[in-house]
């Protein structure tokens, strides 16, 4: 027989109290974070401080085993949250209980606790799991490149979800401890310091670890057979380069190169101001693809690179994404101006100090060598679309915009200006028109203007608004008082070939 159990109004009423209020209102989170070329990208509800991988990797079969241990602090009373990923999960843990959790497209992973989580609580993840990374294709592609004697993860935008579950978007910064076990006479490379090395039952840990905030996309792995190079610099700081054993005629040009990493730090510190992170280096693998990427404390650079000698260029450009891109990092994927137009001026100056071309010739070069009718001009470089996200436009005209504003303000305020921008929106993100308010401040200029002619507008300046703001043959007149034809400075060939290994 049932009984129906009859509960007096009173207590009715005190049971519904007793139930916290961010508990009855839990929600699921979002599945993305909301960003304009990539929805799914990232999501909503929670902000990890700390990610935690311990993982172990087999080169011979492409075999990557992990756990990783998030710690987060949730933005909303949760239900259900996810995390990118892509490998397969055999268990899952929230605050030491085993959770249930099921996979939805290509990257969601969507837990679900077995109570709701209340707003404001830090909570613990664990995630089991194991695959094959390269077998694992997110949007087509897979971040995850085999190499002769192992394998290398650097991508943008997205590299995470082949190797570790993450709130995969620049929004939500954590620190890392990267720990991989490989057999014994291979070797990792990763981000930050090399904490420790130790051997055992024929297998080699490395322990990798990020102590200042870093977004997903820019924390990188490599495995292989290296020929490593250590250093500090005058600060202090740990310098650790690495190459493939097997980067053929390649090898001395890539060394020429990256190891004037400490020489060029040094200088972008002298023109953006301290250099943001608790070590320096790069990293050259052998690999066939034909792209450079900012991973932060440690860039990224293909052996193609350095196939027509040495190329500090690219270096620079990386190593100034260090604090355009890694340090101050994009609000939404469409503010990819405040990464590649300020590294891409990195060039342009260094080029100057150099004397092979002034940032101001090669901002005339830019202006008077490209017809108006060139797709070039189409693109805004302040939201070129996910399609032209890495266009030569983002990158060359966005440094236009700079020397612009250079003209427009003078050295003494433009450069400060750069080093101000660092320091106060350091290990934080930004938009395109963040910059245009805060240079606006700092100069105590009306420059919304100016910022619409290069950054904005669809089309080529004319010869009478680009000679307004100091750019071009008209300007360059103006100038010096004689006509000048537009000369390709000698760096130019080299800026070209940095950048388009970067657009990848």
């Amino acid at each position: 027989m049932r009984h129906r159990l009859i509960v007096p109004s009173a207590a009715a009423a005190f049971l519904l109290l007793a139930v916290p209020a961010s508990a009855a209102d839990a929600t699921p989170g979002a599945p993305g974070a909301g960003d304009s070329y990539y929805p799914t990208s990232g999501n909503g509800g929670y902000d990890v401080s700390h990610y935690d991988l311990r993982l172990k990797y087999q080169p011979k079969t492409d075999v990557l085993e992990g756990t990783a241990t998030l710690t987060a602090t949730t933005t909303q009373a949760l239900s259900r949250f996810n995390l990118d990923f892509g490998l397969k999960v055999s268990e899952v843990l929230v605050n030491g209980r085993p959770t249930p959790f099921a996979t939805s497209g290509e990257h969601e992973l969507e837990i679900t606790p077995a109570s709701p989580l209340e707003k404001g609580k830090q909570i613990t993840v664990v995630v089991r799991y194991s695959g094959v990374p390269s077998e694992v294709k997110i949007g087509g592609y897979s971040a995850w490149q085999r190499t002769p004697d192992g394998a290398v993860v650097a991508n943008e935008p997205e590299s995470a979800a082949w190797w570790f579950p993450s709130n995969d978007h620049p929004r939500d910064k954590a620190t890392y401890d990267v720990s991989v076990s490989v057999p014994d006479g291979f070797q990792t490379v990763s981000n930050g310091e090399l904490k420790s090395q130790t051997s055992k039952l024929g297998w080699t840990r490395y322990n990798w670890r990020s102590t200042k905030p870093q977004a997903p996309y820019l924390t990188t792995l490599a495995i292989g057979k290296f020929d490593i190079t250590t250093d500090k610099t005058a600060d202090g700081l740990p310098v650790l380069n690495a190459y493939s054993k097997d980067l053929g005629d390649n090898l001395d040009s890539a060394k020429a190169s990256v190891e004037r990493s400490t020489e060029v730090i040094d200088w972008e510190t002298k023109v953006f101001g301290p250099y943001p992170f608790n070590a320096i280096g790069g990293y050259v693998p052998n690999v066939k693809t034909g792209y450079a990427l900012e991973t932060q404390t440690r860039p990224y650079y293909s052996p193609s690179q350095f196939a027509n000698g040495a190329n500090v260029s690219v270096v620079v450009h990386e190593l100034a994404h260090q604090w355009f891109g890694d340090s101050v990092s994009v609000k939404d994927w469409r503010d990819i101006w405040v990464n590649e137009g300020f590294a891409t001026y990195a060039q342009w100056l260094w080029s100057e100090k150099e004397k092979e071309g002034t940032a101001q010739e090669l901002a005339d070069y830019v202006y008077s060598s490209i017809p108006a009718d060139n797709a070039f001009w189409k693109v805004k470089p302040s939201d070129p679309g996910a399609d032209n996200q890495f266009h030569s436009a983002v990158y060359n005209r966005g440094a236009v915009a700079l020397q612009a504003l250079r003209n427009k303000v003078g050295d003494k305020t433009f450069f400060a200006i750069l080093k101000q921008w660092t320091a106060e929106n350091k290990y934080g993100n930004a938009s395109v028109q963040d910059f245009v308010k805060f240079a606006e401040k700092a100069s105590g200029k009306p420059l919304q203007k100016l910022f619409d002619t290069w950054l904005f507008t669809p089309a080529k300046p004319s010869a009478a608004e680009a000679a307004k703001d100091g750019i071009g043959k008209t300007a360059a007149t103006a100038r010096t008082g004689r006509s000048l034809k537009a000369a390709e400075p000698r760096s130019w060939k080299k800026i070209q070939e940095a950048q388009r290994g970067h657009q990848h």
